[in-house]
Parts: C-alpha cells; structure tokens; sequence
C-alpha cells in the first residue's frame, strides 16, 4: 500500500510523545498564524479586501456601527 504525504505526515504525528505534542502544536499554531497574516497580507495588497473596507465604512457612515 502507498502511503500519501499526508498519511505518512498523520502517522509521525499520532506516533509523538505527550511533549513532543505540545512543541509541535505550539509550533504549528505559529506556523498558521504566520501563513493566515501573509495571505491578508497579500490579499490586502493586491485589492481583494476592498470590496469589504468600503461596505464596512458605508455601514458605519450609515450609523449601522457601534463603539467597542
């Protein structure tokens, strides 16, 4: 049987210790943070986030906002 990356990726992760767990779910949550910020980034920069900026400040010109 052929083992896809993935299946080889899941296995290594069900095969660590309690502590070896932790260090890759601390590692793997920066990992994503970091992916999640470059692709807003990235988004943001080239435009796909304008759409939502400006019917954010419509809404809130409107009075459809409120104060946190």
């Amino acid at each position: 049987m052929i083992m896809t990356k993935l299946e080889r990726i899941e296995r290594e992760i069900a095969s660590l210790s309690v502590e070896e767990l932790e260090q890759f779910r601390a590692w793997f949550a920066a990992h994503d943070a970091e992916a999640f910020d470059r692709r807003i980034a990235e988004d943001a920069a080239g435009g796909k986030l304008d759409a939502l900026a400006d019917l954010a400040l419509a809404e809130h010109r409107a009075g459809k906002s409120t104060r946190l």
